[in-house]
């Protein structure tokens, strides 16, 4: 790693430009240089590309953010699939991707996230490693911006290039099905849309912009929100960007916050008092059993249970370290939980960075691994479970009428099905590939799915095997 006070290595030639022009430190001098090292698959670093944006707003003039993406799973080295990434983050700084983690090494990076502070004359200053270090770098950057008298002087922003298509649907990422009606996370536009099961929209439910307002369906406000689930006269909605468990009365459309406070809040444990002064972590998923809201909480590796007869949250499984580890529910490790499905007393979870199936037993409080092995094993492997293989699982489905469990395989944009009682894995073919499918939802004889790099929802009938979009806001 170079020593602090040193020049910070020039960026190689080597690095993929994704929505700009290729960049460099020397470019840079005169401003403070914020080097972020981030992966797409990676929660910790949507909290703190979250926060880099505020920073962004907060010093306009004096700091310049480059983000250089580290591929983790094989399709990540598809310049493509980050750009995709970059866009439904919302990054307004130029992107590039490391294919071969050439600039990860010149500068001794040792996990994502990190950012690597360069000051104005293009010496690298400091290091941060991990997602809870907003508040230093805000210090670290006002300090080398002192250090100069304030008197930078920023230069012309770069060129951006390679924006996602105008379309009614952005990154639909959450889906719930009722007798009569289908919600659809639009998470990219932060608004939930009620439709008819042919998609055609009833109603629209946040305005559009992201923030945290409770209210009426027309003033209320979202941000990238994504899992649904329906209980009673109410939409529940895992409301991502917020940090949030936010709910929808069906009967007037207004929406309230049942926990969270806008910002992430830290790993917890064992049961906690209602408020909105608790935050949740990148609550990715939700599932609805009796009266109780089981909570995919991504940011802190750990699933949990909101009872709505008690009003309170309760630890489920998860000891908040990232890995994957069976046993005891408090003690298990989980690595980003995305998705959930409930069945009777079990509940199954996509563990999106072990690429696994995992099973909660609720009444034994105790955890086993399904389909999966580890943080850096994936592929795209049909057969026994022990050999069976996907790559970054992000949504789970119970089938309607058999013991089936689909899944949607994200990065492999495929549907994969898991035969319950210790059946094997299959991929299940379709008429079209999926693209980055992250949502799904069960009923009335269909599976919807969320194709979510596409921009758009699907509906595949289970009897004819017919595959068709839905024209939701055409």
């Amino acid at each position: 790693m170079p020593q602090a006070n040193t020049p910070a290595p020039e960026l190689p030639s080597s690095l993929q430009w994704l929505n700009a022009d290729p960049q460099t430190v020397a470019g840079q001098t005169g401003r403070v240089l914020a080097l972020v090292f981030w992966n797409a698959s990676s929660a910790y670093c949507s909290n703190l590309l979250e926060g880099l944006l505020r920073l962004q707003l907060r010093f306009p003039v004096g700091l310049s953010i480059l983000a250089i993406h580290q591929p983790k799973f094989d399709s990540e080295l598809d310049g493509r699939l980050v750009l995709k990434a970059a866009n439904r983050l919302g990054l307004t700084f130029p992107v590039a991707n490391d294919r071969t983690w050439t600039t990860w090494q010149h500068y001794g990076i040792q996990s994502w996230p990190s950012v690597a502070l360069i000051d104005t004359r293009g010496r690298l200053r400091e290091v941060f490693a991990g997602d809870q270090h907003l508040a230093a770098l805000d210090a670290a950057i006002a300090g080398l911006i002192d250090e100069v008298g304030g008197a930078t002087v920023a230069a012309d922003a770069p060129r951006r290039t390679g924006a996602e298509p105008r379309l009614p649907l952005s990154f639909p990422s959450g889906l719930a099905v009722g007798e009569n009606h289908l919600y659809v996370a639009d998470t990219g536009h932060h608004r939930i849309l009620e439709c008819t099961h042919s998609g055609r929209v009833l109603r629209e439910f946040g305005t559009g912009h992201g923030d945290l307002v409770d209210g009426p369906a027309d003033t209320a406000a979202f941000r990238s929100p994504r899992g649904l689930c329906l209980v009673r006269e109410a939409l529940f909605v895992a409301d991502t960007g917020n940090h949030a468990l936010r709910r929808i009365r069906l009967l007037d459309g207004a929406v309230d916050t049942v926990v969270g406070s806008g910002t992430p809040g830290p790993v917890r444990e064992g049961s906690q008092e209602p408020g909105a002064a608790l935050s949740l972590n990148q609550p990715w998923d939700i599932t609805c059993a009796q009266d109780r809201i089981y909570i995919a909480m991504a940011g802190s590796n750990q699933v949990w249970e909101f009872d709505l007869g008690q009003a309170r949250l309760k630890l489920v499984a998860g000891s908040g370290e990232l890995g994957i580890a069976d046993g005891a529910a408090r003690t298990a490790m989980f690595a980003h939980p995305a998705g959930l499905a409930v069945v009777q007393q079990t509940l199954y979870v996509a563990d999106s960075a072990t690429s696994a199936i995992r099973a909660i037993q609720l009444a034994q409080s105790n955890v086993q691994t399904l389909v999966g092995q580890g943080l850096y094993e994936f592929g795209e492997q049909d057969g026994q479970r022990r050999d069976a293989r996907m790559q970054l699982p992000m949504a789970l489905a119970l089938d309607p009428t058999s013991p089936v469990l689909w899944v949607a395989d994200c990065y492999n944009g495929s549907l994969r099905k898991l035969r319950l009682g210790g059946g094997e894995m299959s991929t299940h073919v379709l008429p079209q590939p999926l693209v980055q499918p992250s949502a799904l939802a069960a009923g009335a004889g269909s599976l919807w799915i969320a194709n979510t790099g596409a921009h758009e929802v699907l509906r595949y009938d289970l009897d004819s095997g017919k595959l068709g979009r839905l024209p939701i806001g055409e």
